[in-house]
């Protein structure tokens, strides 16, 4: 390092540009892991933020002529110093600012032909405004979907949930290779050398800001990804989440493989469960033990090679004669033989066969428990004398009931119905039975053309979605972690067409409850779709444009037609789900969905207390989403189902009594620049309020992009 300090100081005397930027490059090698996953820490990303008006102080990038690639203009950012009007149009001066601060080089522009981009460490200033709602869930409290960029929404959300969040599911962009995704405004495809190191620098701001909306006593990150970013994926989450259990499942998503000539059919994908806190993987159904199953037996003859007569597993204590009447009873079970003794020499009894556990080939092996074992539960009739075979060496099939059965029995989760001759019982499983499961699923429900794609073409006919998720795959994930917990939050800020939301609204239906789902989307037109509306002289912000993003034309509607039963043109949803809970996709769910687009307030609003209303669905979010919402500031307080505002102090004790009337208020909000006022209200309001202070310039509550997340 000394070394480089002195060529350092040798450069800075003839270019000190050049120096402080060879300067910054060291101090972040320096600042990188010397073990563990390394990438390139990429500049983050900038935003665009088409439809929203153009302002002085913004800074902004030049739109390409319509009809023509959005690459072919000089993608610099350039500051609004002034807008006029020439022809009636708005027209912006603009300018570059160099180094030093000074302006370097100016340009005017049509606000037409301008673009708002939010760059890092840029404050802003968010808003949320309602684009609608579907409701049939009464007094149930709303799924929330947000039309935002994600980064921008996770820091916003932690004002209303960090800390709060029961589960996270994502299907993030995979990083094919085939322009999936964006970085800084352009597509990331297979040619680009950097894509690997940009993806992680994306997936980790992202990650880390999940981590904090995360309970950290008992919640559950859930991440699907291929095999291109799988192992990156899999070192990233160790290094953010070192505190947490993580582990991989490999999920067969396309039983006959994707075709890849001179390839393997690729047919898995993978799901990471990062578990924070008490989070433990649950239990779920045995599809081969539902109710109405008989109970099954196990054969007593162990059927491994290390278990042969003579071996040091079982010891000498599980070869022993089982004697059997005629009738295929058990008479007696006998005792243990010595290792050197000849069966033959065992203990004859009249009527009876003795049996030992002996391989068709006649090689002497264990039975499966010791003799004084078998007793115990063969009073009990959960041992039973199987098929006759007087031809091999061991004459008569000996099954047994294993602990865990027996648990099931005596638990009541098995029933038993009647007993065979011999007195073994007949049981029958009365609820379905609970298993761990494995690491590996291998489930027909799972199939993502049959629970994805194939569904949500019922749903939204003639709309198609890239690869959506199997609804029940996407369900049977959450089901592990919050089936017990009916008023789980779930997250999903890659919400795509809506799978999270969806399996949520059926785990409710299934085991009752009012758990809520957020989801965070972007309104981005496919690559594909957008050379085609740039052939139409169309450009994001245009109406025509917006009606295609992801948003409006599929997560939306795909929500709406799954609650209200129909689709798109009001035709009732053909088809029925399937697997685990089967009805008629018409009949819809009882729930709320209520969408909204985030917005990016003004800060001369902002510091002039003009911005309340873009606030409001932000503590209606903070409070649970239920119930009724304050959308316009009062003059003195207003109080809502689960939430209060007090905007003037003067108005305090009324404030106060109306609160101690209201059993269901959770959180109350105080307007307030000065402390001890606002802890002089805090100390009279009731032990299950929260207290929240709320500033006179709103959203700087709320102010994000800083670079302190």
């Amino acid at each position: 390092m000394s070394n480089l300090s002195n060529l350092l100081r040798q450069v800075e005397q003839k270019d000190p540009e050049l120096a402080d930027d060879i300067r910054d490059h060291i101090k972040a090698l320096a600042a990188r892991r010397e073990f563990g996953l390394n990438f390139e820490r990429h500049t983050p990303e900038t935003v665009e933020l088409p439809g929203r008006p153009i302002r002085k102080g913004d800074k902004v990038r030049f739109l390409a002529p319509r009809g023509e690639n959005p690459m072919s203009v000089d993608q610099r950012l350039w500051r609004v110093v002034d807008i006029g009007r020439i022809d009636g149009g708005r027209v912006a001066s603009l300018a570059r600012e160099g180094r030093d601060g000074s302006d370097v080089e100016t340009a005017s522009r049509a606000c037409d032909d301008l673009v708002v981009v939010a760059e890092f460490r840029d404050p802003i200033y968010p808003g949320l405004v309602s684009t609608g709602r579907v409701a049939r869930g009464g007094e149930k409290p709303c799924h929330s979907v947000i039309n935002a960029e994600n980064f921008h929404a996770l820091q916003t959300l932690l004002y209303t949930h960090e800390g709060k969040i029961d589960a996270i599911y994502i299907d993030p962009p995979y990083n094919s290779g085939s322009r999936d995704w964006k970085y800084n405004n352009d597509y990331v495809d297979g040619e680009d050398l950097y894509r690997h190191s940009k993806w992680l620098a994306f997936m980790d701001r992202r990650l880390r800001l999940a981590k904090r909306l995360l309970n950290p006593a008992d919640s559950v990150l859930i991440v699907t990804i291929d095999e291109k970013e799988y192992l990156r994926l899999g070192l990233l989450l160790q290094q953010i989440f070192p505190e947490s259990t993580v582990e991989m499942v490999t999920t067969v998503v396309n039983p006959r493989g994707r075709h890849r000539p001179g390839r393997f059919a690729r047919s898995e994908e993978y799901i990471f469960f990062v578990m924070m806190g008490d989070a433990a993987v649950g239990q779920e159904e045995d599809p081969s033990f539902t109710g109405g199953t008989r109970v099954p037996w196990r054969t007593l003859r162990r059927s491994d090679a290390a278990s042969a007569r003579g071996t040091a597993k079982g010891g000498p204590s599980q070869f022993y004669p089982i004697y059997v009447t005629e009738a295929g009873t058990i008479e007696e079970i006998g005792d243990a033989l010595a290792p050197d003794t000849p069966r033959d020499e065992a203990p004859q009894r009249e009527g009876c066969t003795a049996v030992f556990p002996i391989r068709d080939s006649g090689l002497e092996m264990n039975w499966g428990l010791t003799a004084p074992a078998l007793r115990e539960i063969n009073s009990n009739g959960f041992v039973r004398v199987g098929r006759h075979t007087p031809s091999k060496p061991q004459k008569w099939e000996i099954s047994y009931l294993t602990s865990g059965k027996i648990a099931d029995i005596e638990g009541g989760r098995a029933a038993v119905i009647g007993h065979e001759v011999g007195g073994a019982v007949i049981a029958e499983y009365v609820t379905d039975k609970l298993k761990t499961p494995t690491s590996t699923w291998v489930r027909p429900s799972h199939n993502a053309e049959v629970g994805g794609t194939l569904l949500l073409a019922a749903l939204l006919p003639d709309r198609r979605f890239p690869f959506p998720k199997s609804l029940y795959a996407v369900e049977d994930a959450l089901r592990l972690f919050i089936k017990d917990k009916p008023r789980a939050t779930v997250l999903d800020f890659f919400a795509g067409s809506g799978t999270t939301a969806h399996a949520v609204m059926r785990l409710n239906r299934q085991h009752g409850g009012q758990r809520q789902a957020i989801l965070v989307t972007n309104n981005e037109v496919s690559a594909g779709e957008q050379a085609e509306l740039r052939a139409r002289k169309l450009r994001p912000g245009d109406a025509d444009w917006e009606s295609l993003g992801i948003c409006d034309y599929i997560t939306k509607p795909r929500l709406h037609a799954a609650v209200m039963g129909t689709t798109p043109d009001g035709d009732p949803i053909e088809g029925d789900y399937k697997f685990t809970d089967g009805f008629p996709m018409a009949e819809g769910f009882e729930e709320n969905v209520e969408f909204f687009t985030m917005t990016y307030e003004a800060p001369r609003r902002v510091a002039h207390n003009r911005s309340f209303e873009a606030v409001a669905p932000l503590l209606w979010l903070r409070a649970g989403a239920e119930g009724s919402r304050i959308d316009k500031a009062a003059e003195d307080f207003a109080v809502a189902d689960t939430y209060g505002v007090l905007f003037d102090l003067d108005a305090s004790q009324s404030f106060l009594r109306a609160l101690a009337d209201a059993e269901s208020v959770r959180a109350a909000f105080i307007v307030t620049d000065d402390d001890r006022p606002f802890q002089m209200v805090c100390s009279e309001l009731p032990p299950h309020v929260e207290p929240v202070r709320l500033y006179e310039s709103y959203l700087t509550n709320f102010t994000i992009n800083t670079g302190r997340e």
